[in-house]
């Protein structure tokens, strides 16, 4: 394997696809300068002057970025390369430039707020050879994207996209790996992050986004696309610059076969020489990089929200909320007058377990059918009664299915099962991003919204704005999550500090919470059966409200649960949306605390890696008012017994101060209810 340019194509929609965008007339910047038809140099503030775009048409189409007067970009080559030798970006010969200012707030839907701000200045430029580029700067954020406008089809050979940075930087990798079928860009994008300079990146590996690297003093940048329709994923890996990174493109697949795990994965055997047999009038992913000031502010960025397609669908009817999940807990049930397993009986205490619990759904995975056929029911499960009994209940039944068979089955299976209650698909094993891999996550959203029925990805790669676009996808795996460490001996404390600056910026983030079988580093063991959780019940439960998950599982056994009521109460009193969301603090991989408002309630979570931890958190976010808060904490010896907290019931007040503890792996977590 080679990191080099590879072949790589796709696409739909031209322009700015701004249909939620307020833009105020064209407008003039300082510091801009045209040369019409010459090349020459553009430049492009944020509205608050403080990040600066800087745009070079010569021999190569390049940009850079400061942020005040730090250079945290340096000139970075940008093209599109056509299957027929031309390059798109070479040589370029500016027609016309635009330069205008977004300011809107976009109506989010299952976020993490609902009103999401988007306020940058962007500038449009169209060259000869029927193609232009747009660049957006934010305050915290610069991105751009191709189009073309030409007549029928395009192939495209390769993208290039460079990021040059200033010095050798460390970084967050979360490198390509767990190749299913032993072949590259075949991955689970389940990665945990190895901490390295860029210099010292693993030969012959590539990255899965988003990426992060620290740019000197505090400031660090994030790499992400956003918009990704009918076309390939972009990875990461070194350029020749030494410093600096290039994209890399999984070729368009020519011939599959079936394999990799339990034989469920549609495997790639042949692919083309180029990445994308695309509409020839199109816009092409956007390519960003958020700019921090602090960590902290990537815990609040709404960079892919802003950039996503508008909603295509009627959402009022996508309903989200927690779910009872079977899977991870290997359907452990313990004092029942049946043998659990994949049954009806099982399924039925599940949804009696959900309907006194407030949880909106239940999870059937792997098993309840044959992998490979959806009309084929397990003997063993009863779906019509288990459907029956959840109605009655006023509990959703979500079915697990491979990728591969839905794909082969969607046209008959989501109006069959939508007609006997079915609220919803978890879909797994896509485990590939090229082109039409990518076209697929839409088609089946598309469809299944025609059935009122949600899509919940797994197995997949990270959001890129789709749970915008289609609603109704309302959940996505690409994480190392929960269930990995079933199986590994791995640092989790360390890695769910980390995740949300960096994978969770991207959207929803199936980490798959709630484990209270909770354990110190010396006391782990790794087990499918009744597994571990690393940390402490504290972090588990602040994980609720720390992670963007708008159909948040309830991992555990249900009997666990109820055996550890106060602990599941607190867990089934926090939404999965909300209204406002305020970072209070955290420092990447360290520790995070973090507050979310649903109404005029606010919820407060912190967590940390082993490392155990003073902190003060901070209430003058609160409106003014008295609120009855609800407190989990870390208890005294939580350090030796992980299970071990404490609840207290306090009133808060704006302005308040409270000190608390955070044990090795440990967490807080608080809910307020305004008196």
């Amino acid at each position: 394997m080679k990191c080099s340019p590879n072949k790589p194509a796709g696409g739909k929609r031209v322009g700015i696809p701004c249909g939620r965008v307020l833009v105020i007339a064209a407008l003039f910047l300082g510091g801009l300068t045209t040369a019409w038809g010459q090349p020459g140099r553009y430049q492009l503030k944020s509205p608050n002057g403080a990040l600066t775009v800087q745009i070079e048409i010569g021999a190569k189409l390049t940009w850079s970025a400061k942020k005040g007067d730090q250079q945290v970009i340096e000139p970075s080559a940008i093209s599109l390369q056509l299957a027929d030798g031309t390059v798109l970006g070479a040589t370029a010969k500016v027609i016309t430039d635009k330069v205008e200012r977004i300011d809107a707030q976009i109506k989010a839907i299952n976020y993490v707020r609902s009103l999401v701000p988007d306020r940058c200045n962007q500038i449009t430029l169209t060259f000869e050879n029927d193609f232009g580029v747009i660049f957006r700067a934010y305050d915290d954020a610069v991105a751009y994207r191709f189009f073309t406008t030409r007549k029928g089809e395009l192939l495209i050979k390769n993208e290039e996209a460079n990021f040059n940075f200033t010095a050798d930087s460390p970084a967050f990798i979360p490198y390509l790996w767990d190749y299913r079928g032993g072949l590259v860009f075949n991955a689970s994008f389940e990665s945990p992050y190895t901490e390295t300079k860029l210099s010292e990146w693993k030969q012959d590996s590539y990255s899965i986004l988003p990426m992060l690297v620290t740019a000197g003093d505090a400031r660090k940048v994030e790499i992400l696309e956003a918009d990704l329709e009918s076309y390939p994923g972009m990875y990461l890996c070194p350029n020749e610059s030494g410093r600096g990174l290039k994209a890399v493109f999984p070729q368009y697949p020519l011939e599959t076969k079936l394999g990799g795990f339990h034989g469920m994965n549609l495997i790639p055997t042949k692919r083309a020489d180029y990445i994308a047999k695309t509409a020839g009038t199109r816009s092409y992913p956007w390519r960003a990089v958020i700019i921090s000031e602090q960590d902290t502010d990537f815990l609040s960025n709404d960079l892919v929200q802003r950039l996503a397609s508008p909603p295509r669908i009627d959402s009022s009817w996508v309903s989200v909320g927690q779910v009872a999940w079977d899977w991870w807990s290997d359907r452990n049930l313990t004092g029942v007058d049946f043998k659990a397993g994949m049954n009806t009986p099982t399924y039925r205490y599940y949804i009696d377990f959900a309907a006194k619990n407030h949880a909106k759904y239940i999870i059937m995975d792997g098993g309840w059918s044959d992998t490979f056929d959806l009309n084929k029911v397990n003997p063993d499960v009863d779906l019509p009664e288990i459907l029956a009994y959840a109605k009655k209940h006023n509990v959703g039944v979500i079915l697990w299915a491979s990728w591969y068979t839905i794909t082969r089955q969607m046209q008959e299976v989501f109006p069959k099962y939508a007609a006997l209650g079915v609220k919803g698909w978890k879909i797994d094993f896509i485990d590939r991003d090229d082109q039409l891999a990518v076209e697929s996550t839409y088609d089946i959203a598309r469809l299944a919204a025609q059935y009122q029925m949600f899509v919940d990805y797994h197995g997949v790669f990270k959001p890129t704005g789709l749970q915008r676009t289609y609603p109704n996808v309302v959940g996505y795996e690409g994480v190392y999550g929960l269930e990995n460490f079933k199986w590994a001996d791995r640092d989790s404390p360390r890695y769910a500090v980390t995740i949300p600056f960096i994978r969770n910026v991207a959207g929803p983030m199936d980490y798959t919470s709630g484990a209270l079988l909770n354990s110190t580093q010396a006391g782990f063991k790794a087990r499918n059966h009744a597994p571990m959780a690393k940390g402490t019940r504290c972090n588990q439960l602040a994980q609720y409200i720390v992670f963007e998950v708008p159909n948040q599982m309830l991992s555990d056994s249900p009997s666990l649960y109820m055996r550890e009521q106060e602990s599941t109460d607190f867990i089934t009193s926090i939404p999965t949306t909300f209204d406002e969301t305020i970072p209070l603090d955290g420092q990447l991989a360290e520790y995070v605390v973090t507050s979310r408002r649903k109404g005029d309630n606010w919820y407060v979570g912190a967590m940390t890696s082993w490392t155990p931890r003073d902190l003060t958190i901070d209430f003058r976010f609160l409106p003014p008012g008295k609120y009855e808060a609800v407190i989990f904490a870390d208890g005294l010896n939580a350090d030796r017994e992980a299970t071990d907290y404490r609840k207290t019931v306090a009133t808060i007040t704006a302005g308040d101060q409270l000190h608390v503890h955070l044990a090795p792996g440990g967490g807080w977590a608080a809910v307020l209810t305004r008196k």
